[in-house]
């Protein structure tokens, strides 16, 4: 062996120097080892118990929606979403680029994420994207180092088999606004709420309660185990009155064209069907709506998203003939018998009032004019009944208000009578102006809901409060609410008044030359009435509806209930901008969906349908 001095001295140098740097080392590790144990010990463990136990809130099912037969018009189904937990990344943004990389997200898309963590606290789970496809799924959990604070969670989507069918009656859910935030403590950013129709009204019947879990996590937030749980409670189902069978059949005879029907039972209120076309399918905003496809919607021509059979108000035309026959009758201004000679216009100071046929009708009594839907007859009852009077009975008829169904923003339309004027005008009722409210034109508008309503009235006698809901059922199949049928008083005129006036509507659709002969349906008697009203004075001139532009093209209108006797339905129709009246447009709509109707009565209860 070499002896000490038989070290070079130049290694003797590196070996005092590795030895000083090793022990310096040694040091400065046992330092940090007493300053994170002994110094920062506390604060560490506890730093680290806090994020390792986290509570995750566990979202409740909403509950299905119905119709009256049970069959399924909402319900929810499992999805993926993907979340983020700012607190559980370092570099936000970075992430967020990241990730939206494997979603094939834009920029925009991106920076509305950022701006929703932002805007809460960085505990909180931000949904990323909703609805993910399973290459999606797959492409966040094989990169799950790469994107800490992101994890997949199952979720309800709510789920509309029928697509656009009933979309404006069931309306749709989308994620809570900070507007929403501030009306309702119960809310958390996002949330999935009703936006707009049942879903809207009913939300926290629908909404349930939400459970929530302790669960141990790693250091990017993933997992690990649950530590305890308290299961949600689902939503309460909601019973629709409405018949998906009837209703397919309004939408179907409605393709096409831009307006609304509405079928209700007279005796008890019952909406059967109620559409409103174009209509939008609510599955879009299920997943999460982009801001251009509801830039698209919010700007359609044809205003897909408005509820024109609550909120479109119309100048009802003729089919507001009936209210102003059973007001003259009531009130004695005429009898069955008295007759009216029509010969094309009526003359009332320097202006002449014309009848829709040039020609004129020849002598009129009430039958005759309501079949023949003669304007000259009711221009002359209408003076001698006054704006007054016939305001009064069109209110008794449920006109002029809202009819207080279960939906939101609903309108009232509008009867004009003399204080009306004067409030909104300042200017008093000219006699004039009468006449064209006699014919259900002027100021006067309703919406296809309160024609349907009305006429049903007219059909029973009676006035019931349109029911939409039928009961709310418990999760497990219980009873929770029953929505009782509501009748509603005020409409006090003669069973032989309402008779004569049935009578002239029988002939409206049976007579050779009724206006309405095209709502004639095999083996059913239907009453009915047609009406066709101006959007644009004309003047003096003779335009026909198809030479217009669409927008300035007359509304057609058609109401109805059936059989005559006893009726059972009773419904509106009305075609926004038609090329043609209400005889020719709206009644064959009304001829379908009354036809669909009595075939599923048949089939339904064969036996009974025999008897009658």
């Amino acid at each position: 062996m070499f002896g000490s001095h038989e070290v070079p001295a130049e290694l003797r140098r590196r070996l005092v120097y590795a030895s000083a740097a090793t022990s310096m080392a040694l040091l400065l590790l046992v330092l940090r080892l007493w300053s994170l144990q002994i110094l920062q010990g506390e604060n560490l463990a506890a730093l680290s118990e806090n994020n390792r136990i986290r509570l995750r809130r566990i979202t409740s099912t909403r509950g299905r929606i119905v119709d009256r037969y049970g069959r399924v018009l909402v319900e929810s189904e499992a999805s993926y979403d993907a979340v983020l937990v700012a607190e559980d990344t370092t570099d936000l943004e970075m992430t967020v680029e990241t990730l939206a990389h494997f979603l094939e997200q834009s920029a925009a898309d991106t920076q509305a994420v950022l701006d929703r963590a932002a805007g809460r606290p960085r505990f909180q789970e931000v949904v990323v994207k909703r609805d993910l496809s399973w290459p999606e799924v797959v492409a966040i959990e094989t990169h799950q180092t790469d994107l800490p604070g992101v994890s997949v969670r199952v979720a309800p989507k709510r789920y509309y088999p029928e697509g656009p069918t009933l979309s404006h009656v069931l309306g749709y859910v989308g994620e809570v606004t900070r507007g929403d935030l501030e009306r309702e403590s119960l809310y958390r950013g996002g949330d999935l709420i009703g936006k707009a129709g049942l879903e809207q009204v009913f939300d926290g019947q629908l909404r349930g309660v939400n459970g929530g879990r302790h669960v141990e996590v790693d250091a990017v937030g993933r997992e690990l185990r649950v530590l305890d749980q308290i299961d949600a409670e689902p939503g309460r189902t909601l019973v629709l009155s409405v018949d998906i069978d009837l209703q397919r059949a309004a939408e179907k005879a409605l393709s096409g064209h831009v307006g609304a029907v509405v079928a209700v039972d007279p005796r008890n209120g019952d909406v059967l069907a109620m559409t409103s076309q174009p209509a939008f399918d609510p599955n879009l905003f299920a997943g999460g709506m982009r801001k251009k496809q509801w830039s698209e919607l919010r700007q359609h021509p044809r205003k897909p998203m408005t509820q024109r059979a609550i909120s479109g108000q119309y100048p009802p035309g003729s089919t507001f003939k009936f209210v102003v026959a059973a007001a003259a009758l009531q009130e004695g201004i005429i009898n069955p018998f008295n007759t009216i000679d029509c010969h094309g216009s009526m003359r009332l100071g320097n202006r002449d009032f014309r009848c829709w046929r040039s020609g004129g009708h020849g002598r009129m009594n009430v039958v005759d004019a309501l079949t023949h839907s003669c304007d000259v007859f009711f221009y002359q009852i209408g003076q001698k009944l006054g704006v007054n009077t016939i305001a009064r009975y069109a209110r008794d008829f449920g006109l002029g208000e809202p009819t207080g169904i279960v939906l939101n923003h609903e309108k009232g339309g509008l009867i004009p009578d003399k204080a009306w004027k004067r409030e909104h005008n300042g200017e008093p009722w000219y006699p004039g102006e009468t006449l064209p409210v006699s014919i259900g034109q002027g100021a006067v508008a309703t919406t296809p809901l309160q024609m349907a309503h009305a006429v049903g009235a007219l059909a029973v006698g009676r006035r019931y409060r349109p029911r939409l809901v039928l009961r709310l059922d418990r999760p497990d199949g219980g009873v929770a609410e029953e929505v009782p049928a509501e009748e509603i008083p005020g409409l006090e005129i003669r069973p032989a008044v309402l008779a004569e006036v049935r009578h002239g509507m029988v002939n409206v659709v049976n007579h050779p030359r009724g206006t309405g002969k095209r709502a004639a349906v095999d083996g059913v008697l239907v009453a009915g009435k047609t009406g066709t009203s101006q959007v644009v004075s004309m003047g003096r001139t003779r335009v026909k509806s198809a030479d217009l532009p669409w927008h300035q093209r007359d509304h057609a209108w058609f109401v109805a209930f059936a059989p005559a006797i006893e009726p059972e339905v009773a419904m509106a129709v009305l075609v926004e901008h038609a090329e043609g009246g209400g005889g020719k447009i709206a009644a064959p709509v009304a001829k379908i969906v009354l036809e669909e109707f009595f075939r599923l009565k048949k089939l339904r209860d064969p036996v009974r349908y025999a008897q009658n």
